[in-house]
């Protein structure tokens, strides 16, 4: 089922400059269809995490699988932007539910000795989502229109709940619900995410949103660390290894969705090509990462992996930086070889880094390494797509490129913090 959302994410992705002349709302406000439902997963996701650990996996993905599928038929029902974004609220709670549980999943179903293959497994069938999706979204909009790339989603929820009871379980812990922590979480990371979506437009009631935001966050924090084991995971924090791990992760994941949510309107607009190009020449990116996927599972397990994770950020800033800089004349086998290329990088990331989370989070806590794992993938999405409807709002004409060098900017600082990492164990094996 998590295939299932990032297909949902990346046909949407190609689909918003239809979706908005549909809707007759403009590129910026468009992108608030991806916005609304990251923001709503972001939110939502510590609060899940916690309740992983309390009633078991299969109830939690029951649960989220039934209002993921509620979400996508409200989607293709709309009749206008609300509209459609409350669908995508609700589906943004189903697939929260889903995300959280694909780390313990992860812990329960393969050995340690297994583990980088066993996350190169899942980012292949993840990638082959994201491959299919914005083909499979052209094809759709061309023959159908944009309802249908929800009205899709049907069957699939429909077959995944029959096959359900296969999932493997853990048994809940009896603990109580942290109400406060929960709030405090949601709004914390909600209120920046909307600071920094509307900086270029609100730029003071903005810097208000953030500073509120960070006093939340800050409370939270203090809160947290008192606790044994909190809703905000401080404890798994605290472990260096895990929290540089988490950093790289957030870093790499802005650059893929600054990307993600810019190239659609740089492909048609800037380099003017038509649906249908757009749609394979997008899949170039997951396609490299399904492969690579597969590769960096084996290395992780023998090879350097901060060095692994900063030869993978290289290979998206290279890429990025190259497409950003191109014009219309330039034939398209470029362009795919760039996407293919930063689709190298972002596997030869994701496999290695996803390891050391796996790997050095406590088992008990599965169901919160399995929140702040897509907590912090989410929260990097978001905020690359909120970086990118800034950009857009700023030059409607530029915005795409400029969003574009946002996604470059994010996987230059991820080579950094990568190279730092490699220091900093060198220098303590040298110890």
């Amino acid at each position: 089922m998590l295939a299932t959302c990032v297909l949902d994410a990346s046909m949407i992705n190609v689909a918003l400059p239809t979706i908005s002349q549909s809707l007759g709302v403009d590129a910026s406000t468009s992108v608030w269809i991806v916005n609304a439902y990251g923001l709503t997963v972001v939110v939502t996701l510590l609060p899940f995490s916690s309740q992983v650990e309390r009633f078991g996996f299969r109830r939690i993905f029951s649960v989220g699988l039934a209002t993921f599928t509620i979400g996508a038929l409200i989607s293709a029902s709309s009749i206008s932007l609300p509209m459609l974004l409350a669908g995508r609220l609700i589906q943004g709670l189903g697939a929260a539910a889903l995300f959280c549980l694909t780390a313990g999943l992860i812990r329960l179903t393969f050995p340690i000795n297994q583990l980088g293959r066993g996350i190169g497994m899942i980012a292949m069938t993840v990638s082959v989502g994201a491959v299919v999706g914005p083909s499979l979204g052209a094809v759709i909009l061309t023959l159908g229109g944009w309802r249908w790339l929800f009205l899709v989603m049907l069957p699939v929820g429909a077959f995944v709940w029959i096959i359900k009871h296969h999932l493997p379980d853990a048994k809940g812990v009896k603990r109580p619900f942290d109400v406060r922590s929960a709030i405090e979480s949601g709004l914390g990371i909600g209120l920046l995410i909307l600071g920094l979506d509307f900086l270029a437009i609100y730029t003071w009631q903005s810097l208000l949103l953030i500073a509120a935001s960070a006093v939340i966050i800050v409370r939270l924090v203090r809160r947290s660390s008192t606790q044994t084991a909190p809703l905000f995971p401080v404890d798994l924090l605290r472990i260096r290894p895990f929290r540089y791990a988490i950093g790289a992760s957030q870093l790499t994941f802005s650059s893929q969705m600054a990307a993600f949510v810019s190239l659609p309107f740089f492909l048609l607009d800037t380099l003017e090509r038509d649906q249908l190009t757009l749609g394979w020449l997008m899949a170039g990116w997951p396609a490299g990462a399904g492969v690579m996927a597969l590769v960096a599972g084996r290395m992780a397990d023998r090879h350097s992996i901060p060095l692994l994770c900063a030869l993978g950020a290289s290979c998206m800033a290279i890429g990025m930086a190259s497409i950003a800089f191109m014009s219309p004349g330039i034939d398209n086998l470029w362009v795919m070889l760039c996407m293919i290329l930063c689709g190298v990088g972002f596997g030869f990331f994701q496999t290695p880094n996803n390891r050391v989370l796996l790997t050095t989070a406590p088992r008990e806590r599965s169901g919160a390494l399995g929140g702040t794992q897509a907590v912090t993938r989410t929260f990097g999405q978001t905020v690359g797509a909120a970086l990118v409807a800034s950009a857009l709002a700023l030059n409607q004409d530029l915005g795409p490129t400029y969003g574009l060098i946002v996604s470059v900017v994010f996987a230059l600082l991820a080579v950094a913090l990568n190279v730092y990492r490699q220091i900093g164990l060198s220098t303590s094996e040298a110890a």
